[in-house]
């Protein structure tokens, strides 16, 4: 089996109030089917809790992301995907739902600083201020003229997920928005 690499091979950017880096290859799973049919079986494959409408439940490296009303998005280190997969696949046999390796379609990003919301609200049409956009929260939404999801991590830094075919547009519109000058209209708050 070939080595799991990221599309952009680790590219870093730091801006004025915002550093942007893709991260190493992440292992993600897409699991689409009736959220009460599929519960347990995600629990039993990846140990974590389903998350309510539009939450992200994390547990050190995996986490589990509501994506619509009938899917959701196992993240969990590379190596560990085969054996989610069979688990899930043992678990939900006869119940109808889709579970497919979706790590090798995907890009990651870590925005990180104290102007990180602001590179996203420049770029998103999400309301980012922190009263309406904080840790466990997950938004799906465009990134310039791209789709993404985005979410603080326990770092309170924003990991963003693309398709891996706009990984290099992504990362450019992020460091563009990052090397702007800060405007100062979200508070220096939980960005790190």
């Amino acid at each position: 089996m070939s080595e799991a690499r990221s599309p952009l091979g680790g590219a870093v950017c730091q801006g004025e109030g915002a550093k942007v880096e893709e991260l190493p290859a992440q292992g993600m799973v897409t699991l689409r089917g009736a959220m009460g049919d599929i519960a347990d079986a995600v629990t039993a494959a990846i140990g974590l809790s389903m998350p309510s409408q539009r939450e992200i439940v994390i547990a050190g490296d995996k986490a589990v992301a509501w994506m619509s009303p009938d899917e959701l998005l196992l993240l969990m280190p590379h190596a560990e995907v085969q054996a989610c997969l069979t688990t899930l696949s043992e678990r939900l046999d006869g119940t109808h739902h889709l579970a497919v390796d979706v790590s090798d379609a995907r890009a990651v990003f870590r925005i990180s600083g104290a102007g990180a919301r602001e590179v996203l609200a420049r770029l998103c049409p999400a309301d980012l201020s922190p009263a309406a956009f904080g840790p466990g929260e997950l938004r799906r939404t465009r990134l310039a003229q791209v789709p993404a999801a985005f979410w603080i991590d326990e770092a309170g830094a924003f990991r963003l997920i693309c398709f891996r075919s706009v990984a290099r547009y992504a990362f450019d519109v992020l460091c563009g928005a990052a090397r702007g000058a800060p405007v100062g209209f979200f508070p220096e708050s939980d960005a790190v």
